[in-house]
C-alpha cells in the first residue's frame, strides 16, 4: 500500500504576473492562474540534478531548472580521501551552466558549514557572481571566508528571513527553520509549475535547542497538506535507529565531567559546532573556569557568531595562552580543533608536545566532542592513545554523551516523511549505503519502489504532468580539485602519478646525448628517491647505469637519435628491469639533454 494518499496528487494553483493596463490609468500587477492564460506559458519539463552530495558526505550542491531558469541550492565542498594526496578539497562542477551564466536565478544556502559553502569563493566568479541567499549566521561565515579570496571579486551576499519568500525567475522559494548543530539553518520550499520541491539540507528534530529555534513542524505539515511533489532529504544519519538526540542532553554530561575534573580540561571538537562552543562556554563560566581558544577557524566562528547575537560569553572569560599558565590548573579549559587527528591541528600538536604553550599532563581531562569521520579512524585511535600515555584522561562519545549528530535518525525521518507526505523521495547528502538505508526507511512506511530515486552525482530527474523519471541522462559532476591555487588543473593522471610516487617512489635518469650523433656523452646520471637507499643499493644503481649505457648507444647506433625515442626506450626498459630485481615499479623519469 502506497503511503502516498489515493486521491489525484494536486498540485498547488500556479499564478503569473501579468500586467494590465488601461488608457490613462497607472499599470497594474496582478496574479492569474496560469489555466486561465490560453498558451501564455510555455510547458518545460522540471529537471533536478544532484550535482555532489549523491555519492559522499560533501560538495553538496542540487541544481534545479525549469526552460531558462535555474536555481542552486548550497555550493559545498568535499575534503580529500586517503588517494587523493596534496589535493586541498573538492567543489561542484557547474560547467553545465557554462554559457548559460544568466539562467542562474541564485544560489539559495541551507546553513554555514563548509560542505554547503566551501565552494562559493571558487563557484560564483565561475556564474558571474549570481545573488548567494542565506541567513544572517550563514551569510557571516560566508562573508569571512570571502576575505581569504579577494582576488575572486565581489560576491552577491543578500540576506534571508525565513518568514519571506523570494521569486526567482519562475520559482517561487519559501523557507521553514530546522535544527543542527548549527544555528540559523533552513529547509528549502521551492514552488515550481510543475508542483512543489522540499530540500531540507541538514537537519534534526530537537525539541531543546542550544541558542536556536525549534524547528518549525507546523510549517512542515502545513506543507504536507498542501501537497509535495518531491523532497530532497538528509541521509548522512538513515542507518542509524532511533531519534537523534537533543544537544542540550550534551549539557548535562558536560556539567559532570568538568564538576568532577581536578585538573585542565581540553575539549576537542569541529570549529563549527557553535552549539557545542556554547555549551562548553556555559559550562566553563558556571565552574569559574577560564577558556583558551586555539585553532584560527574556531577563533574566527566564535568571533562572528558574538557579534551577530548567536553566542553568549561573559567577556571576562576567554583569555590568552600566556594568562593561562599562570592559573590553577583546574580553572582552565582549552577549546581546540584537531578532534578528527589532524597533523598540524591545535589538539594534535599539544598531544605530541609540538604546541608553543601547552603540554598534555597527569590530571589532564580530554574530551573528544564528536563523531569520528570513517576514514579518521587510525588517525584519531593513533592520538587518543598518545594522549594516555601522557597521563591524560580521554573521554569520547562511545563512552557517554559527548557528542549530538546534527543529523536525523532512521525514525526522525520516519516524522518527515509522514509529516510532508511527498509523492517521491530523492536521498541525499550521503554515500550510496546511506542513500540506500534512507531508501529503506521509505519503502517501510509504504512509499514504491518507483517512487523512491536513489540517484548518482549528475543524474538528471525529469517531472512532467506531475509524474517523475529518474533518466539516464547525465550533466558533468566530476571531481573539480582545488590544489594550491590551481583549480580544476589537477586530473586523475596527476593523482595517479602521485599515488606512485607515494607508493613506490621515484627514478631519476639523467643522460647527455650529442644533438648531431646520438652519441652519449660522460656517465648517466641516477636520482633515487622514496624507492632504495643508493648508498645501500649501489650494485643495482651500477647494473641500472649500465643498461642505460647500452640503451643510448643501442640508440644511437640504429639512426633513432631524437631525445623522445631514447626517454620512452629508458622508461620502458629501466621499468621493467627494476620491476625484475625488486619487484617495485618506481615512477622512472628520464632527462634527455642534447648537446
Amino acid at each position: 500500500m502506497s503511503a502516498y494518499p489515493s486521491q489525484p496528487f494536486q498540485r498547488r494553483a500556479r499564478t503569473i504576473q501579468r500586467t494590465v493596463t488601461k488608457a490613462g490609468s497607472r499599470k497594474k500587477i496582478v496574479s492569474v492562474p496560469t489555466a486561465m492564460i490560453s498558451g501564455s506559458v510555455q510547458r518545460h519539463k522540471l529537471k533536478v540534478m544532484i550535482v555532489g552530495g549523491a555519492e559522499e558526505v560533501g560538495r553538496n550542491m542540487t541544481l534545479i531548472e525549469y526552460g531558462n531558469d535555474v536555481i542552486l541550492i548550497d555550493c559545498g565542498l568535499q575534503f580529500p580521501e586517503e588517494d587523493q594526496p596534496g589535493v586541498d578539497y573538492i567543489i561542484p562542477n557547474v560547467s553545465y551552466l557554462k554559457g548559460r551564466e544568466a539562467d542562474v536565478k541564485g544560489i539559495i544556502i541551507t546553513h554555514g558549514h563548509y560542505d554547503h559553502i566551501g565552494g562559493i569563493p571558487h563557484v560564483s566568479p565561475m556564474l558571474h557572481h549570481p545573488p548567494i541567499y542565506g541567513t544572517k549566521l550563514t551569510n557571516g561565515i560566508i562573508a569571512k571566508r570571502q576575505d581569504d579570496f579577494r582576488d575572486k571579486g565581489q560576491i552577491d551576499l543578500r540576506e534571508i528571513d525565513p518568514n519571506q519568500t523570494l521569486q526567482l525567475g519562475v520559482f517561487n522559494v519559501e523557507f521553514f527553520r530546522v535544527n543542527h548543530n548549527i544555528p540559523d539553518c533552513v529547509g528549502i520550499v521551492v514552488h515550481t509549475p510543475e508542483g512543489t520541491l522540499v530540500h531540507t539540507g541538514d537537519f534534526k528534530f530537537d525539541l531543546t535547542p542550544i541558542m536556536d529555534e525549534v524547528t518549525d513542524f507546523a510549517k512542515i505539515a502545513n506543507l504536507g497538506k498542501q501537497g509535495v511533489l518531491a523532497l530532497l532529504s538528509d541521509s548522512t544519519n538513515a542507518p542509524a535507529p532511533g531519534h537523534q538526540i537533543s544537544e542540550s542532553a550534551i549539557g548535562v554530561t558536560l556539567d559532570d565531567i568538568f564538576r568532577k575534573a581536578s585538573g585542565r580540561v581540553i575539549v576537542g571538537t569541529f570549529a563549527s559546532l557553535l552549539n557545542r562552543l556554547q555549551q562548553v562556554i556555559w559550562v566553563s563560566e558556571k565552574y569559574g573556569r577560564k577558556i583558551v581558544i586555539e585553532g584560527f577557524s574556531m577563533r574566527s566562528n566564535i568571533e562572528i557568531a558574538k557579534e551577530l547575537g548567536y553566542l553568549s560569553v561573559h567577556p571576562k572569560t576567554v583569555i590568552s595562552p600566556q594568562e593561562a599558565l599562570r592559573l590553577p590548573e583546574d580553572k582552565v579549559t582549552i577549546m581546540c580543533t584537531g578532534a578528527q587527528g589532524e597533523s598540524n591541528a591545535a589538539l594534535m600538536r599539544i598531544a605530541t608536545r609540538e604546541h608553543r604553550f601547552f603540554r598534555v599532563q597527569k590530571g589532564d581531562t580530554v574530551i573528544f566532542s564528536s563523531s569520528v569521520i570513517p576514514g579518521n579512524e587510525r588517525t584519531v585511535q593513533r592520538l587518543k592513545d598518545t594522549l594516555l600515555k601522557e597521563g591524560a584522561r580521554v573521554i569520547h562519545y562511545e563512552m557517554m554523551d559527548v557528542h549530538a549528530g546534527g543529523h536525523a535518525k532512521a525514525e526522525d525521518l520516519k516524522l518527515l516523511f509522514r509529516l510532508l507526505n511527498p509523492k517521491y523521495i530523492v536521498p541525499v547528502e550521503g554515500n550510496r549505503f546511506l542513500l540506500e538505508a534512507s531508501k529503506d526507511i521509505a519503502l517501510q512506511l509504504g512509499w514504491s519502489e518507483d517512487t523512491v530515486y536513489v540517484t548518482t552525482n549528475g543524474q538528471v530527474i525529469e517531472f512532467s504532468g506531475g509524474e517523475g523519471r529518474l533518466t539516464k541522462d547525465k550533466i558533468p559532476s566530476d571531481y573539480v580539485m582545488v590544489d594550491g591555487l590551481g583549480v580544476g588543473d589537477v586530473q586523475e593522471v596527476v593523482l595517479r602519478d602521485r599515488q606512485l610516487m607515494s607508493e613506490d617512489g621515484m627514478f631519476v635518469i639523467i643522460v647527455t646525448l650529442r644533438a648531431q650523433t646520438g652519441e652519449l656523452v660522460g656517465n648517466p646520471d641516477i636520482i633515487s628517491r622514496g624507492f632504495v637507499y643508493m648508498k645501500d643499493a649501489k650494485h643495482l644503481i651500477e647494473e641500472a647505469r649500465s643498461k642505460v649505457r647500452k640503451i643510448c648507444e643501442h640508440a644511437g647506433g640504429n639512426g633513432a637519435r631524437n631525445a623522445m625515442y631514447v626517454k620512452n626506450k629508458l622508461r620502458d626498459d629501466i621499468g621493467q628491469f627494476l620491476f625484475q630485481r625488486t619487484q617495485r615499479r618506481p615512477m622512472i623519469l628520464p632527462v634527455v639533454i642534447e648537446v
